[in-house]
């Protein structure tokens, strides 16, 4: 356990919120998970430095922007949980091309955002239910189109709470995932676009949304796509040949309207939601002879029993 550091004279200089013992069930897609050691909410990037630069080098740090495709243990995290959803907000127009957009920018923000300047390249973000920082983390995608491909550099802090700018060729993007330095987090991409029809890519967003509202069951919370894809074939089609669409654990359940979807209907723990994933994973492994990979990030420690 974390000793208490919100009582210490050097916290005033910080312009965030700092929260001990705060549940982390309020800050991810899926609502649950428990207690985080503290949980700093920062002013602006100005002062998340500030923060890092005071924070005693034994803490573990756990980043959040919308807390989507992470699953939170009921027991916590002995660690400091930075949100950066609503403070690391700022987005800018760098050049005709380039728009600049920190960790905490919504994906839909940036979608909306480059559109409405006649910008195309990042309307398939609107259908990913995170923050830009989670998706520079983790090459986000969906419906043909996956981060990293417009990225044209980034900027990262590290541990001491150094910020450095690097550009994409520092950087290994596959499918889902991105090779980074250690101990170096993301707080802002900047995104090569081309030029465009404001009004196309306007419709552009809203055809997808259309498409994926129709798709997802995006009015219970809910994670994000569970598996990735395997190579040639699609997670949802193996799950759902598996007969497991509507199959329940506890509070958790497989989504009716995609298999790749575990939602919570309104009393699910993690526990049931981590059970849940790996029976899915051992049934189609059964079925099918494919071990399907999680996409998801489990943290945290589990609840006794």
């Amino acid at each position: 356990m974390l000793g208490d550091i919100s009582t210490k004279q050097e916290w005033q200089k910080c312009r965030g919120r700092l929260l001990p013992q705060e549940s982390l069930s309020g800050y991810t897609s899926w609502r649950v998970g428990g207690p985080a050691s503290y949980v700093y909410i920062p002013a602006d990037l100005a002062d998340t430095v500030s923060f890092l630069q005071r924070l005693p080098p034994e803490m573990m740090l756990l980043w959040l922007g919308l807390g989507s495709n992470t699953l939170v243990r009921d027991g916590g995290v002995d660690a400091v949980a930075i949100i950066t959803q609503g403070a690391l907000a700022s987005i800018t127009l760098e050049d005709s091309v380039v728009v600049r957009a920190e960790a905490g920018v919504s994906c839909a923000q940036i979608a909306r955002y480059t559109a409405r300047n006649g910008l195309m390249g990042l309307e398939f973000m609107a259908g990913i239910p995170g923050t830009v920082g989670g998706a520079l983390a983790m090459n986000a995608g969906c419906y043909g189109g996956e981060t990293w491909q417009r990225v044209c550099q980034v900027e990262t802090i590290n541990r001491e709470g150094v910020l450095k700018i690097r550009p994409a060729s520092d950087f290994t993007a596959s499918y889902r995932h991105v090779v980074c330095p250690e101990n170096e987090w993301f707080v802002a991409g900047y995104f090569k676009l081309t030029p465009g029809d404001k009004k196309q890519a306007l419709d552009n967003i809203r055809v997808l949304l259309e498409k994926r509202n129709a798709a997802q069951p995006t009015s219970w919370p809910n994670g994000g796509s569970v598996f990735r894809n395997p190579k040639d074939n699609f997670a949802a089609k193996l799950i759902e040949q598996s007969g497991l669409k509507g199959f329940k654990l506890g509070g958790a359940s497989v989504s009716e309207k995609h298999a790749n979807f575990i939602i919570n209907e309104g009393e699910a723990s993690a526990a049931d939601i981590e059970k849940l994933i790996e029976h899915v994973a051992d049934v189609v492994e059964q079925n099918h002879k494919i071990r399907l990979i999680p996409e998801v990030r489990i943290v945290g420690k589990s609840l006794p029993g």
